[in-house]
């Protein structure tokens, strides 16, 4: 096809667009460089023929990108792309090999974070358009893309921008903003996204840090708090809050088929993380069956007292968790929410405040619908096979999207699994940049027809 052939021939340009938005920083988590990147994602979008445009919702709210191109041939079918141009923070600094803004080019591997998560994924979507409306001076669909700048803190106002702009973002199928590809060059076609309770919980015992000679006194928060965690969970991963579980479905016949066909290599896996074992010696199918289905309860962070270098003989006066759980369809955060506050109550933690920060539900895309079929044989064709997953790990507000705009979402893109997103020397594989781009152009043509 004579957009593959345009694909290749254009790499320079794909890269080069890749290293200027790498190179402009885009912090959410820090308010930092937003706007100038949004400018900038409209500027590449139009330098490809897209029309794009800066939504709004308010003056202290990240802006959105929005982007379009309206088909002459079948302009009754539209496809949207979501994506994201916010990036994670690039701390720890020392641990980088390269500045993490600098999008070092090394072999085959673009370096500098968000060259994967999320500025590689968006830059194969542009260039798959831009394939069609240089060959064809059309594209066989309409398309539309929506680029937020929250999704590194949790996509506050995404659907906030979907009620909003429903009408100016309504289409028949949703690719995702991001997809893995696994340590057999596979990419890992997913249908859903796990949903996520985010909360701190939070211990004041006295009205000041004191002396550590008191501790035969004063109740030291760090204890009580140690105490209150216990109780959620045992040491093989299950919740121990009542009732936690209870909308929860079993997994379909189907559903099953397709998850004993997921790849895992745990050998790999573990040494790719220097661990020796799994949570509760999981094996075999179990393993994938948590993966894309368990809800989860994990601590994110714990802070009290002492922190620095050296001894300090410090009794804390607070002490602070960050707690996040994974959920499955069918949990509702606040439900969740709620269940947590009452179990605390009634194992005697009432003194634990509890603080919710953020929640999103979990979504899923049957495994029967069309759209499925359409991602999985331009996947088959552009990477010689691909592996289909009931759901990702992961969480991220397609919730929100199935839910207004009532189209389908699947996952699918060019990142390698263990490309170090969120981490220091995170890269994008330029190899697997070209057969994602080329990929996009297969399920657009495909979902045309």
């Amino acid at each position: 096809m004579q957009q593959e052939q345009y694909i290749d021939k254009n790499m320079p340009s794909l890269i080069s667009d890749l290293k200027e938005l790498i190179r402009q920083p885009s912090v959410s988590a820090k308010n930092l460089g937003l706007e100038e990147c949004a400018m900038l994602v409209v500027q590449i979008m139009i330098k490809s023929g897209i029309h794009a445009e800066i939504l709004r919702l308010g003056q202290d709210i990240p802006p959105a990108v929005y982007g379009e191109v309206r088909s002459k041939k079948n302009p009754n079918k539209t496809i949207l792309f979501y994506n994201h141009y916010d990036v994670q923070p690039e701390e720890p600094l020392e641990l980088w090999r390269d500045p993490p803004f600098s999008g070092k080019v090394r072999g085959n591997k673009i370096y500098g974070r968000g060259s994967a998560d999320d500025k590689g994924e968006l830059v194969t979507r542009i260039k798959a358009v831009e394939a069609f409306l240089k060959t064809d001076g059309d594209v066989p669909c309409n398309i539309k893309f929506l680029i937020e700048g929250e999704e590194e803190v949790g996509s506050m106002h995404v659907e906030e921008y979907l009620k909003r702009y429903q009408r100016k973002l309504s289409c028949d199928g949703i690719i995702w903003e991001f997809g893995y590809v696994d340590e057999k060059d596979r990419p890992i076609i997913s249908l859903g996204m796990k949903g996520l309770l985010y909360v701190e919980l939070s211990v004041q015992e006295s009205v000041r840090d004191a002396h550590s000679s008191l501790a035969v006194l004063i109740e030291n928060p760090a204890w009580r708090m140690v105490e209150a965690l216990k109780t959620l969970r045992d040491k093989n991963g299950k919740i121990l809050i009542k009732d936690w579980y209870k909308e929860v479905d079993a997994f379909t016949r189907e559903e099953l088929g397709v998850i004993a066909q997921e790849p895992f290599d745990e050998k790999s896996f573990k040494k790719e993380y220097g661990v020796t074992r799994f949570v509760g010696n999981k094996k075999g199918i179990d393993i994938r069956k948590a993966v894309v289905g368990d809800p989860t309860c994990n601590i994110a962070g714990f802070s009290s007292g002492w922190e620095g270098p050296g001894a300090k003989t410090v009794l804390p006066s607070k002490a602070t968790v960050k707690i996040d759980f994974r959920l499955v369809p069918k949990m509702d955060p606040l439900k969740q929410l709620s269940r947590l506050k009452r179990h605390l109550k009634e194992k005697g933690f009432a003194d634990v405040q509890v603080h919710m920060i953020h929640g999103e539900a979990a979504s899923r895309t049957a495994i029967s619908d069309p759209f499925v079929k359409i991602v999985k044989k331009a996947a088959d064709e552009s990477f010689g096979t691909s592996v289909v997953s009931v759901s990702s790990a992961g969480t991220g507000p397609m919730y929100s999207f199935s839910k207004v705009l009532k189209a389908p979402c699947i996952s699918v893109g060019s990142t390698y699994v263990y490309a170090r997103i969120h981490s220091p020397n995170e890269f994008a594989r330029i190899d697997l940049l070209r057969k994602t781009t080329k990929c996009m152009c297969k399920i657009i043509r495909r979902f045309s027809s």
